[in-house]
């Protein structure tokens, strides 16, 4: 075995982890455990008992869903290999039995919500394997959103990850981005095709190295409002990244790092934003620093303006505080984030069309109507002009979970989290209705779900996931807005699926939980050599379109939406990851840290 391996084998399933080590080391160890505990465990089945497999906060509902056998009633254990492993210390009645068209099952769901006391339990139901261990803690969920936060910094572009910050997964630098070609389709007078600029930092999109504005517009977006939201979660967090300790917290200056390219991406004589930085083909898969492909600029569009405009407009009051230490930044993405307004007012069809010699992500968008409410938001939320606020045209806007196309809902969270600060022309009760309405729509489709998500079968797109933990965002929200537990506990249920109570039976987070994702769609941690995944990555989920299977010797388990998942480096439609996927993780995890309520004593 390789000496920069570190991988552990376990006779055991599944283990705990030793919390004395340093995170960066936890992480890389939990991944080997996963692996280990895959291979002699013998994976998941269709008999297994699906739960969120890292635990619960005390005062969560706590719910498993468990197949259908004839069993009537459940029971509450300590786990096994622990003080007084198999002593029973609750027992429940299971729900009746209901259909999962989505997944081709008849389930029953276990709520064991009064389990309050800390712990390492499992569940268990005659007739079936007792589940996989689970803890219920007070800090369920910091690791967890500490390792999401985290694997941003490992998809960095343009800098080395040293074994200080990255332990194993430490790499050579790639992509400076600081000889960057003007493509074509991207000319002007003053800058020419041809033309070389500097467009350094930022974070690899997905799988592959290249980046997009639209798609970081709403991954940044969702880690300020984070932020924004819950800054009590953040202000102390020590994430053991290169900037830690510089008197900012470390949310913040990940988001830094691809803040300060997104500005680079600015044409500085018409405020105009490029759509992309980009090879003009993907890369294979290789590490970052192998990747020597000429790297271009590609179009200026209206959605990149305006995915800029509001992100600049965000960034600039979240780091207003923080002037000593970023002197001028705040006030500089303030003007960019007008200047990008004004260019898409100036140019509102400006759509984006590939290039035939481009063969990497579009991320097109030809309707752009919510991507100028979005900008117009955060815009007035920012400047207090009324004018931007006019230009919302708020009563045509809607309310639909959030994607990187779909940015309209963006606008609405905004103005409900700063609605206590808005000027008179802001209409309370449009925000309030528009936020609580989609929050009841979601939760009411919770409680008919089978397995208890808001997740119905046309929800299972091309990144799936990242559509769970957009409804769950979506949820929370609405709690903070109402009180209503219903919408709590309904983000606590697709946060539970995330974590492994889904028709797959699986942890979809990298590194976290005893049977997670390990075989990812991205580069690095196909290339690395090391046998776990860079962990804290959300995989896509499945995806019945399933459109590589052509490209992949392994086949899918299923066709079924809910089970048409593949954990195999060549699923790009089931198993990518992407910081749009991140970035809500990121949230939920922090905001069920922050919101659930203590049990009642």
């Amino acid at each position: 075995m390789n000496d920069h391996r570190e991988i552990v084998f376990l006779t055991l399933c599944p283990v705990t982890m030793p919390t004395t080590f340093p995170f960066h080391r936890r992480a890389a160890l939990a991944v080997a455990i996963a692996s280990s505990c895959a291979a002699s465990c013998g994976g998941a089945s269709a008999a297994d008992i699906k739960l969120n497999q890292l635990g619960f906060l005390p005062g969560a509902v706590k719910v498993a869903v468990v197949p259908e056998t004839g069993a009537t009633t459940f029971s509450v254990i300590r786990a096994a290999g622990g003080t007084g492993g198999g002593t029973v210390v609750l027992q429940g009645t299971l729900s009746a039995a209901r259909s999962a068209p989505e997944s081709g099952e008849t389930v029953r769901q276990a709520d064991f919500s009064t389990l309050t006391t800390a712990g390492r339990y499992q569940l268990r139901v005659a007739g079936l394997p007792d589940s996989l261990p689970f803890d219920v803690s007070a800090s369920a969920f910091q690791a967890l959103n500490a390792g999401a936060i985290r694997a941003y910094y490992y998809n960095r572009a343009s800098i080395a990850l040293d074994r200080q910050h990255a332990g194993v997964y430490a790499r050579a630098a790639g992509h400076p981005d600081t000889s960057v070609m003007v493509h074509a389709s991207a000319a002007s007078s003053a800058r020419p095709a041809g033309t070389i600029i500097s467009s350094p930092k930022g974070w690899y999109d997905a799988g592959d190295y290249n980046k997009y504005i639209v798609n970081s517009g709403i991954s940044t977006y969702t880690l300020l409002a984070a932020w924004e939201d819950f800054p009590a979660q953040f202000r102390q967090q020590a994430l053991n990244i290169p900037e830690s300790g510089n008197g900012i917290p470390d949310l913040l200056n990940e988001t830094l790092w691809n803040l300060q390219w997104m500005l680079t991406m600015q044409d500085p004589n018409d405020g105009g934003v490029y759509h992309k930085l980009t090879d003009k083909s993907f890369d294979g898969f290789v590490m970052p620093a192998d990747a020597h492909q000429q790297r271009y600029v590609v179009q200026k569009t209206t959605a990149a303006a305006l995915d800029f405009a509001a992100v600049m407009a965000t960034a600039s009051r979240v780091l207003a505080p923080y002037d000593k230490q970023l002197p001028g930044l705040a006030a500089r993405m303030r003007t960019a984030a007008e200047r990008a307004w004004r260019w898409a007012n100036a140019n509102p069809r400006a759509y984006y069309q590939q290039p035939a010699d481009i063969k990497t992500g579009e991320y097109g968008d030809q309707d752009v109507r919510d991507e100028f409410a979005w900008a117009a938001a955060e815009l007035f939320i920012t400047t207090g002009d009324a004018a931007y606020y006019q230009a919302m045209q708020a009563p045509t806007v809607q309310a639909t979970v959030p994607s990187w196309g779909q940015v309209d809902s963006l606008a609405w969270m905004s103005l409900a989290r700063h609605r206590q600060h808005l000027a008179a022309v802001a209409d309370q009760a449009l925000i309030a209705s528009r936020i609580d309405t989609l929050s009841s729509q979601l939760a009411a489709v919770s409680q008919r779900s089978a397995y208890g998500t808001a997740m119905q079968a046309a929800d299972y797109v091309w990144g799936s996931n990242a559509m769970v933990l957009n409804q769950a965002m979506v949820l929370l929200h609405g709690y903070r807005l109402t009180g209503k537990r219903t919408y709590l506990d309904a983000a606590q249920a697709n946060f539970d699926y995330i974590l492994g109570r889904n028709a797959v039976d699986i942890s979809f987070v990298t590194g976290f939980g005893a049977r997670s994702t390990l075989h990812p769609h991205h580069r690095p941690s196909e290339a690395d050599g090391i046998a776990a995944p860079v962990p804290g990555f959300v995989a896509g989920g499945p995806q019945p379109g399933r459109e590589d299977q052509k490209d992949c010797k392994a086949s899918y388990a299923s066709t079924l939406p809910a089970r048409a998942y593949l954990d195999d480096v060549c699923s790009y439609a089931s198993n990518e990851v992407a910081i749009n996927w991140n970035a809500p993780l990121v949230y939920v995890s922090a905001a069920l840290q922050a919101l659930t309520p203590a049990p009642a004593k």
